[in-house]
């Protein structure tokens, strides 16, 4: 049996909203421990052409609801403003994961046969909802945590494959 879209958005957008969080909080006390400023790390880029890391935190979170609330049939709700610091990507994450803790079961029912649209840059992606789910959102969603993980990395900030996923294990090198 296939999980509902339910099952495959809401608890895996709350999951991957924590660990993106868990980023936030690790480039403050690598700033913190380095003596720099974390403004150099939220505005930190993998490329020239590439947007920063504040901006790819929040998209993904933007993500988050961009995909779950159509998939039950609501309306992306307002949320609100936030600055571009490290404590408002804080709360903006934790005001989208309430956001999607709203979201109950029952509203994902006969999510299946929806078509959905999201902006997609300049372009108009309208597709059914479990294409929507798995070809578009969430690969946008986890995009969007991986150039945040990645940019970190390049700064230095001590990241590993179990920060971002929360199951490996590995030993931490020199």
């Amino acid at each position: 049996m296939h999980p509902s879209l339910y099952e495959a958005s809401v608890p895996v957008f709350l999951y991957y909203l924590n660990r993106l969080t868990g980023f936030v909080e690790m480039a403050e006390r690598f700033a913190r421990v380095h003596e720099l400023s974390i403004s150099e790390l939220l505005s930190a880029k993998v490329a020239p052409d590439m947007l920063p890391f504040e901006r790819q935190v929040v998209i993904a979170t933007n993500f988050s609801l961009r995909a779950a609330f159509p998939l039950a049939g609501e309306a992306i709700p307002p949320y609100g403003e936030f600055p571009e610091t490290a404590a408002g990507l804080r709360d903006r994450a934790a005001r989208a994961a309430s956001l999607l803790r709203s979201l109950q079961p029952p509203q994902f029912a006969g999510a299946e046969a929806r078509l959905l649209e999201s902006q997609a840059g300049e372009a108009l992606v309208r597709l059914p909802a479990t294409e929507f789910l798995f070809q578009y959102a969430l690969p946008n969603f986890f995009f969007h945590v991986t150039a945040a993980y990645a940019i970190l990395r390049s700064r230095g900030v001590p990241l590993g494959k179990e920060d971002f996923d929360g199951y490996h294990s590995y030993p931490r090198g020199p």
